[in-house]
């Protein structure tokens, strides 16, 4: 195979380090050129000052994240075999860590799985993928040509959308991308236990998968519990603790939508709403008002910091959610907390809800730190792919 002269860049001096140490993107900052005459995520070989080859990648001078490294073996042709091969190893590594209870999951993980921009999830027949760099959207036909190869989809469903792709200078873009034209919801089995997926309105994709293995948890941990689930939305908390025998569980979110749906799943379950009360309230107003207490207590919320700039204010919201959390918190309770925000990274989000138990006078052991399932996978040398965060935390007597 003749070998691909891709154009290049090359960094500043002392600016390789970061490549060197597995990390996968270079700023704009430290480019000092550029050979060639690369469009927004077309590949390109990064050269370190002293022209040292140090990795292919997608490059887009459009955003702060210039470059984002694809291999460090930069004598390979970015091609469909190419894609293929990781998509072949993603595919792999699922089969190890979802069970046959189990037909929802994360094929592609973004840089985790060397899919810069990239998302996929499986809900059994129905794979919906998101793009968020241009680097991921010029290698599109590849992406779909190997995931209709290797799964054979009855549909794939695109919803590529947000601020990240903005910012990339692409526009949204969601709709029925290969096989029948099917949008309805798909009902799809998690361990076993039912839940009901819509992929088109939904959040995030229509499930959260990464909170598998946290369910998983936390089920185990409810029999005889008094359950608190905050921000429910589809109520997948929800059921894996009536699942594990808790007597009862309060499932609450402001979205009259999101409470339908949680309803939908424990009755998909059969688990009464009687037994199981969904709430429409706002968290925060909730448990500053409620008298009562819980022996368990989750707070799952959205991401309070979709940008640097939103941090004070998110660590703000944080803590008071933690703080009256732990005020309805029994003796001997078991709060799970949870942040998925990008921008608070994972030492700030343990010091806010540390100051929120020395605020609520709470004594707390730590029984685990919880992150995202398996199926999603990151680079050693990418912290910030370790965007779930959660404190598993015992209120002692």
């Amino acid at each position: 195979m003749t070998k691909i002269m891709y154009p290049e860049i090359t960094l500043k001096k002392g600016r390789e380090n970061a490549l060197l140490r597995g990390h996968p993107w270079v700023f704009s900052g430290a480019i000092a050129a550029v050979a060639g005459r690369p469009e927004p995520g077309d590949i390109v070989l990064a050269r370190s000052a002293s022209g040292h080859p140090l990795a292919l990648g997608f490059y887009n001078p459009l955003t702060d994240i210039a470059f984002r490294s694809l291999t460090s073996r930069c004598e390979e042709n970015i091609s469909q075999y190419f894609w293929q091969s990781r998509l072949n190893a993603a595919h792999k590594l699922r089969q190890k860590v979802v069970d046959e209870q189990t037909n929802a999951y994360r094929l592609i993980n973004a840089e985790g799985d060397g899919f810069p921009g990239l998302i996929v999830d499986v809900y059994d027949s129905t794979v919906v993928m998101s793009i968020a760099t241009a680097g991921m959207e010029k290698q599109k036909s590849h992406i779909l040509n190997a995931l209709i190869s290797q799964l054979k989809p009855a549909r794939i469903y695109e919803q590529s959308e947000g601020r990240s792709r903005e910012m990339e200078g692409l526009e949204k873009r969601s709709g029925i991308i290969f096989g029948d034209d099917q949008c309805d919801p798909v009902e799809i089995t998690e361990n076993g236990l039912k839940f009901e997926v819509d992929f088109v309105a939904g959040q995030k994709t229509g499930f959260f998968l990464d909170q598998r293995v946290n369910r998983e948890k936390l089920g185990a941990l409810s029999r005889d519990a008094q359950v608190l689930n905050c921000f429910c939305y589809s109520g997948a908390f929800s059921v894996y603790c009536a699942e594990g025998g808790a007597r009862r569980v309060v499932s609450l979110d402001i979205s009259k939508p999101a409470c339908a749906l949680a309803r939908k799943n424990l009755h998909l379950n059969w688990f009464s709403a009687e037994n199981h009360p969904v709430v429409e309230a706002d968290v925060f107003a909730y448990l500053r008002t409620t008298q009562e207490n819980y022996s368990m207590i989750i707070l799952d919320p959205p991401a309070f910091a979709k940008d640097r700039k939103d941090v004070t204010k998110a660590a703000r919201g944080y803590k008071e959610i933690n703080l009256q959390a732990m005020k309805r918190l029994a003796s001997g309770g078991i709060l799970a907390t949870f942040s998925c925000s990008n921008f608070i990274d994972e030492d700030l989000f343990y010091r806010i809800v540390l100051s929120a138990a020395r605020d609520a006078g709470a004594d707390l052991q730590v029984m685990a730190r919880l992150e995202a399932g398996p199926d999603h996978p990151v680079l050693l040398g990418h912290p910030e792919g370790r965007y779930l965060k959660g404190l598993l935390l015992v209120k002692r007597k």
